[in-house]
């Protein structure tokens, strides 16, 4: 049953969480490149977002009983404003500091801007849930149209972010995103309508371990499919490509941030439409929950594949064809990994109740900001030691350890008839 009131509250979540991840990817690009033209090195840019990582395992682990018990609204409310608050924290950066003055200042907004990000993002995958028709594969549709057109804003940001960077320079830029996502901030405010629960005052916070073994078994290949990403995603590629693409100059850098940002956003953007397109793609609608098992340990193999060969292509001796080539065989990871991770949003709002969604998804969302931690260290690390191949290694040794987890996983009893 379609409820449009539920459909209203979907579309104003809908437009709140993409104008967060707008500011998100922008604001990732910025401080990646900032940073690095200044002179930190693989590892310290790293370090920069180890904070908003683990901000974001702490944060999902109590945004899930803070929404149960306060309601979906307040954690949506306070992403926004949070993000807004880390966005002026930002501009205090003074350019006499150290370096490592200036690595704990970030990390510290970093942090805060994790904090955000995983309140806004709880709450709106939460909302789906809630608010999606339960006919025709409405809950996996209305799940993956959320998370395919917010990976396709983020990649915008990714774009948007270099471009300011190398136009406006660091601090307008990112002042000019504050303003912004205040004024969003309000409208949302005035215009959410009604739909989303307001949180029951019984919850308690030990409630958030899940003792569903298909729960905590996907939240351990959500871990592993998302290092994988961000072993070579944070800071492996785009080093990569600005050492190939830059050759030092002002205008090299500033030729170097537009393709680099152009490559992040492209490739975000692709993510996020076969993300949106995923259950046409698996033909979902007339597939049993079993199906789409089978289908998660099927898509993750696939996945396996790439990384290995692309780091069989890093390792050559470098060339445009070669460049090329990686370019090509990335955006094929993104487009399996998409495929994936449409697979797992949807089997977690599938395996959660209703009574307990924002306990399970704070819970999953958790494990998906610790794979995303473990991700960002080894990107600075692998790519320090071994450069992007070592990258790309590591990233297929995760996506064999996701597979391995998905392979737990098992289809629920079918309900007894009366």
């Amino acid at each position: 049953m379609t409820r449009p009131a539920g459909f209203a509250a979907y579309v104003t979540v809908t437009a709140a969480y993409w104008a967060f991840m707008l500011t998100d990817g922008a604001l990732r690009m910025l401080v990646l490149l900032h940073f690095h033209t200044i002179g930190f090195s693989p590892v310290q840019l790293a370090y920069l977002f180890v904070l908003y990582e683990i901000a974001g395992v702490v944060t999902n682990l109590s945004a899930g009983w803070f929404a149960a018990r306060f309601g979906l609204t307040s954690t949506l409310y306070a992403g926004l404003s949070l993000q807004v608050i880390a966005l002026l924290a930002l501009t205090q950066l003074d350019p006499a500091w150290t370096i490592t003055a200036s690595v704990v200042f970030v990390m510290l907004v970093q942090g805060l801007s994790g904090v955000a990000k995983d309140l806004a993002k709880m709450s709106s995958k939460s909302a789906v849930k809630i608010l999606a028709p339960t006919e025709g594969a409405g809950l996996f549709r209305w799940v993956a149209v959320l998370t395919g057109s917010k990976n396709a804003v983020k990649g915008c940001g990714f774009l948007l972010g270099a471009v300011v960077l190398g136009v406006f320079g660091f601090i307008p830029s990112v002042l000019s995103m504050a303003a912004i996502l205040f004024l969003i901030l309000i409208v949302v405010v005035l215009t959410m309508p009604k739909g989303l629960p307001v949180g029951r005052k019984d919850a308690k916070f030990s409630e958030v371990l899940s003792k569903n073994s298909n729960i905590n078994w996907l939240s351990a290949a959500r871990v592993f499919l998302f290092g994988a990403r961000d072993v070579w995603f944070v800071v492996g590629i785009p080093i990569y490509f600005y050492a190939v693409l830059s050759d030092g100059s002002e205008a090299g850098n500033r030729a170097a941030f537009f393709m680099i940002g152009s490559f992040m956003a492209v490739w975000t953007i692709l993510y996020g439409i076969v993300q949106g397109a995923a259950p046409r793609i698996l033909k979902a609608a007339s597939r049993s929950e079993t199906d789409m098992l089978g289908l998660a340990r099927r898509w993750v193999g696939f996945l396996a594949v790439v990384p290995v060969v692309l780091a069989v292509f890093v390792w050559m001796p470098p060339s445009p064809a070669l460049t090329i080539c990686v370019v090509l065989g990335l955006l094929v990871f993104g487009a399996i990994f998409a495929v994936n991770s449409a697979l797992h949003s949807y089997l977690i709002l599938s395996f959660t109740d209703t009574g307990r969604v924002t306990m399970d998804v704070g819970f999953y969302y958790m494990a998906n900001a610790a794979g995303r931690l473990i991700g960002t260290v080894l990107s600075g690390l692998t790519y320090q030691i071994g450069g992007l191949s070592l990258c790309l290694g590591t990233a297929a040794v995760m996506i064999l350890l996701s597979m391995l987890c998905a392979g737990q996983l098992r289809a629920r009893p079918a309900p007894q008839m009366a």
